[in-house]
């Protein structure tokens, strides 16, 4: 089995001014390193030759990987929050500063754009769902990887779902006991949470 600990899920997507940088990002990125020709080939033969880079978001290469896999995500991803739907240059004046370093300082219509970024991951993840070799865990907490910390993975106050912790619920998926698909209420619902939001050098969260 693959286990899949994924943070990038709904990560081609555009930013609050309207523009898609990521996807101008990674197309550049896939072009100057050469590496289409090792992008997913089922994937490459649905798509044109313009649009090849897709296959290097996961939402387009998951739906070609055959091996059973497991996404780890939070629906509201800091990386994506602060790096693809609001990167600096979509907020030159700093509207977003106080929201991006507490969730608590976000405004009504804030939240409402932060709910969008949780309904475009879950709609991604509608391919998936059914599928009875795939396995998930999407939380609500405002983190980016929660795989690699203990008390994050699997300790007594680590963010759960249905009173389950990440790795049991990982642990449900690899050994076959039944449904491994949790998936969480929208924020502000999870009093489990350990948000995980990056502070800058200038004790700023992380544009």
């Amino acid at each position: 089995m693959l286990v899949i600990l994924i943070s990038l899920l709904s990560l081609s997507r555009s930013d609050i001014s309207g523009s898609n940088t990521i996807r101008q990002f990674f197309s550049s990125l896939v072009s100057l390193q050469g590496i289409q020709k090792n992008l997913n080939m089922d994937c490459l033969s649905s798509t044109s030759t313009d649009n090849a880079y897709l296959c290097f978001f996961p939402q387009f290469a998951l739906a070609n990987i055959r091996t059973p896999f497991f996404i780890l995500n939070s629906a509201y991803d800091v990386y994506q929050f602060h790096h693809i739907l609001v990167p600096p240059s979509s907020d030159p004046g700093g509207h977003w500063s106080r929201c991006k370093s507490d969730p608590g300082g976000c405004n009504a219509t804030q939240i409402a754009t932060l709910q969008g970024l949780r309904s475009g991951m879950l709609t991604s993840l509608r391919q998936f769902k059914s599928k009875p070799e795939a396995g998930m865990f999407i939380n609500s907490c405002f983190a980016h990887c929660q795989s690699e910390l203990q008390d994050t993975w699997f300790a007594p106050n680590s963010p759960s779902i249905d009173n389950k912790k990440i790795a049991e619920v990982v642990g449900d998926w690899y050994f076959e006991r039944g449904a491994a698909v949790e998936i969480d209420c929208a924020y502000p619902c999870d009093s489990t949470c350990r948000n995980l939001i990056p502070i800058d050098k200038n004790g700023f969260a992380g544009a």
